[in-house]
């Protein structure tokens, strides 16, 4: 899907040509719609093509009349079934008079400039345009990031009345989620490097004031990232062992009740024993049964004293 977008006096519009000074927005593009921007603005089809690639690293290439810029932005995507996060490519190609961005789904990144929420955008100012697409990304990141914390928080107090195996398997999808953030967090890190030594398009002053923000959330993004993913991970083998110690008092619980319940067995099986009955104990004494069945429940209750107090119980 093409869309084309250009801002007049700071309001956005969406156009039907492609005028100087347009935003052109790739969502989704069939192969049509891919050559038609290739042939209209001689590009080369691989890069367009470059950001439907799901394993494309993020970079910058200058060309002769033309610069790609591949950044990775996060998106919600379902994962066993469960939502999870994950980073996609971004494709941003600098033409003289146009800007083309290129994704393969819908990024939050880009609606907020449709949704006119950034101030100071305009489309024909390209290069602080690029800056606020990358502020926003880093952004996005952290608004996930924080989101990712909330999940991990709620696991771990649903976990202080009872640790089920879905929490782990939930905490180890979030760390997951987080090692995809930091890998295009860092690789964004060196694309925005990249940015600060690039003179083609004429900037504004303000324009490296943006950088440096951008440069300082990226930085931020990635701190974050690493922080939760260390507690995610300390989280993670907290609730295993949770899970290790309840086992061991369940099996230590049932290894009390199987001694105590063999006292009764033990007791039995002498009796049972095929031995003269003139040496059976209280085989003609009145009452004979009823004692040794309080004798036996005495035992159990002196048994079961002694593994309260050894803690079994």
């Amino acid at each position: 899907m093409i869309k084309i977008y250009r801002t007049d006096n700071r309001v956005i519009g969406e156009e039907h040509a492609f005028e100087p000074g347009s935003w052109i927005q790739l969502t989704d593009p069939s192969l049509d719609e891919i050559e038609l921007i290739s042939k209209k603005f001689d590009i080369d089809i691989a890069d367009v093509r470059a950001a439907m690639d799901a394993d494309e690293s993020s970079r910058v290439e200058i060309e002769d009349d033309y610069t790609l810029i591949l950044v990775d932005v996060p998106v919600v995507e379902i994962r066993n079934e469960q939502k999870a996060y994950t980073a996609i490519p971004l494709g941003i190609l600098l033409l003289d008079d146009y800007l083309v961005t290129i994704c393969a789904e819908e990024t939050p990144v880009l609606q907020y400039f449709i949704n006119s929420t950034v101030r100071e955008f305009s489309t024909k100012k390209q290069m602080r345009f690029v800056y606020q697409i990358l502020y926003r990304t880093c952004m996005v990141y952290q608004l996930y990031l924080r989101t990712i914390d909330k999940t991990r928080t709620e696991i771990e107090e649903r976990a202080q009345e009872d640790v089920k195996e879905e929490d782990l398997i939930m905490l180890h999808e979030l760390e997951s989620n987080l090692v995809y953030f930091a890998t295009s967090l860092r690789a964004n890190g060196a694309v925005i490097d990249r940015l600060s030594r690039y003179s083609r398009v004429r900037q504004f002053p303000e324009d490296k004031d943006l950088l440096d923000d951008v440069k300082v959330e990226n930085g931020q993004a990635i701190e974050m990232t690493v922080i939760y993913r260390d507690i995610i991970h300390g989280t993670r083998e907290l609730l295993s062992n949770m899970i290790d110690i309840r086992l061991n008092n369940v099996m230590k619980y049932l290894a009390a009740i199987t001694i105590v319940m063999a006292i009764p067995n033990i007791i039995s099986g002498f009796y049972g024993m095929n031995v003269a009955s003139k040496w059976v104990p209280l085989q003609s004494t009145p009452f004979g049964f009823t004692i040794i069945c309080v004798a036996t429940v005495v035992v159990c209750v002196i048994v079961l004293k002694v593994l309260k107090k050894k803690q079994m119980l």
